[in-house]
C-alpha cells in the first residue's frame, strides 16, 4: 500500500496526457471511408465552442494536427476533416493538385465532405450553434465554400486559401463572418482574382476582413514549406504568428466561451 500515492499520481498523469491527445475517428460518405481526428478541450465551458479544421491539398498533415492540439488548449473542441477519404490520399504534389482541383470544380461535393466532418465535430461534444471553420491553402478555399453555402457556423478563417469562384455562380447573402489571412506576395492569387473575391464579399453583404502579410507568399503558416519565397510557397514565421493572433481575436469575437 506504500506505493498507492505514486500509483494514483501515475494514473492521474496518464489520464491527463490521454485527454489532450488527438483521437482517430472513422466516418463515412456512403461507401467511402473517411479518417479524421478529434480532440476535446482541456478546460470545458457551457458554451462548448468548436472549430473544424480543413487541411491543405496533401490532406491531413502535421500543421492541421498541431493546430487542433493548440486550439484544445484554448478551450475549443476541434476536428480535422478528411476530404479525400481512404485510398485517395495523394502521394505527390501532382496527385494533390488533381484531387484538390476536382473538389474545387465540384464544389457541392466539397461542401458535402465538409458538412460530414462538421457533424463529427458536433458528435464529439461541440455546440452546433457555436462553431468556426478554419482552413489552410486548399482548406482555405473550403472555408469560403462553407460561407457561400451558409452552413450553420459563426465564422470562417482562410489561411492563404484560393479565393477563386466560378463567375457563373449566383452570389447569395453570406451570414458567417469571414477572415482571410493572405500573403501579400502570394503568386497563386492574381490581382483580378483578389478583386473579384472582395467584390463578391461586398455583393454578398458579408461581414468580412482581409489581412495582408508583408514578404509572405503561399503556405506561409507551414514550417514544412521551406523558406525560399522564389518557389511561391514558403514559411514566414512572422506572418504565421501574426495570422494566428488575428485568428484568436476573431474567435474571441464570434464564438461564445
Amino acid at each position: 500500500m506504500k506505493n498507492s500515492p505514486y500509483l494514483f499520481l501515475a494514473i492521474f498523469l496518464l489520464s491527463s496526457v490521454s485527454f489532450a491527445q488527438l483521437k482517430s475517428v472513422k466516418y463515412n460518405d456512403g461507401a467511402q471511408v473517411l479518417n479524421g481526428f478529434s480532440i476535446q478541450p482541456k478546460s470545458k465551458s457551457q458554451q462548448k465552442p468548436g472549430i473544424l479544421i480543413l487541411p491543405a491539398w496533401m490532406g491531413i498533415d502535421k500543421l492541421s494536427k498541431d493546430t487542433a492540439e493548440n486550439l484544445s488548449k484554448f478551450g475549443y473542441y476541434a476536428f480535422v476533416a478528411d476530404i479525400y477519404g481512404e485510398g485517395n490520399y495523394p502521394k505527390d504534389y501532382a496527385q494533390a493538385g488533381k484531387n484538390a482541383g476536382y473538389y474545387k470544380t465540384n464544389f457541392s461535393e466539397y461542401q458535402k465532405r465538409i458538412s460530414l466532418a462538421l457533424k463529427q465535430l458536433i458528435l464529439s461534444g461541440a455546440n452546433p450553434d457555436n462553431i468556426v471553420v478554419i482552413g489552410y491553402c486548399f482548406g482555405g478555399t473550403g472555408v469560403l465554400e462553407v460561407a457561400r453555402s451558409n452552413m450553420n457556423v459563426k465564422g470562417v478563417v482562410s489561411f492563404h486559401g484560393g479565393l477563386g469562384r466560378d463567375a457563373k455562380r449566383t452570389i447569395e447573402p453570406i451570414a458567417a463572418k469571414v477572415l482571410v489571412c493572405h500573403g501579400a506576395d502570394d503568386p497563386y492569387e492574381s490581382k483580378e482574382e483578389v478583386a473579384a473575391f472582395q467584390q463578391e464579399m461586398k455583393d454578398a453583404k458579408a461581414d468580412w476582413q482581409m489581412i495582408y502579410y508583408a514578404n509572405a507568399v503561399h503556405s506561409f503558416t507551414n514550417p514544412e514549406s521551406g523558406n525560399d519565397n522564389s518557389k511561391g510557397a514558403a514559411y514566414n514565421e512572422k506572418a504565421a504568428k501574426r495570422s494566428w493572433e488575428h485568428m484568436k481575436i476573431f474567435l474571441n469575437e464570434v464564438l461564445k466561451k
